[in-house]
């Protein structure tokens, strides 16, 4: 650590998870009984570049109505996509961004842990992604659930079939900026995934990997 370093408190990961105001639910009990899905779409999108407590309570009520589950005291930042959140499981607590995009699929299959941190143009294929609580996902970072078979070899590879694969992310890991998990990859708990890695392999919990492709560094401390 460089000598004019200073440490200070982490704010996120001691969030309470207060149940949501009454207000806020009985807003998004409202807009459930007077409107349609597409108009939900189109009041989320009016309200997605907003500032204000307002918009922001409005993303707050929509993404409630369209996902699966939506926990207590979320946050979703300005900007922030979703395709089929009706699929998406947020936890208590989950901070969503600027800019995030999740992309999820008819059919498939998003957890996002408790008290998960996802940063500001973040990208997370969410056909079977689960993201454990207590995770740092860095501005930027991407993790990737499919990739085309490229079978036959007589048409573009856009035309092959897609194979999806189940991307696992652990509880407490910490996943740095930019850096890229690749389909099928399982991050252990409390790992730690250094910035611009590619991950191309599983990581072992409480391990620190780093590089293109990502290689292990060494055991944190205390791992035992």
């Amino acid at each position: 650590m460089s000598s004019d370093a200073r440490v200070v408190r982490a704010v996120h990961g001691f969030k309470a998870a207060e149940p949501d105001p009454d207000a806020d639910l009985a807003l998004s009990e409202e807009l459930r009984r007077t409107h349609s899905r597409e108009q939900l779409e189109a009041l989320l999108s009016r309200h997605a570049m907003g500032d204000g407590e307002a918009d922001a309570r409005m993303r707050r009520a929509v993404w409630r109505l369209m996902t699966g589950r939506f926990g207590n005291g979320v946050s979703v930042g300005r900007g922030a996509l979703a395709t089929h959140p009706e699929t998406f499981d947020i936890g208590d607590a989950v901070f969503i961004g600027e800019q995030a995009f999740i992309q999820g699929r008819a059919g498939g299959h998003c957890v996002i842990g408790a008290h998960a941190w996802i940063g500001p143009q973040s990208y997370l294929d969410a056909r079977d992604l689960e993201i454990g609580e207590y995770v740092g996902w860095g501005p930027g970072a991407k993790a990737l659930g499919s990739q085309h078979t490229g079978v036959p070899i007589d048409v573009p590879i856009i035309q092959t079939d897609l194979v999806i694969t189940p991307t696992r992310i652990g509880a407490w890991a910490d996943i740095g900026v930019n850096a890229v998990i690749l389909p099928g990859v399982t991050i252990g708990k409390g790992a730690i995934v250094g910035a611009g890695a590619v991950v191309t392999s599983d990581v072992e919990p409480f391990s620190i990997v780093a590089g293109v492709p990502a290689r292990l560094l060494r055991m944190r401390q205390g791992h035992e």
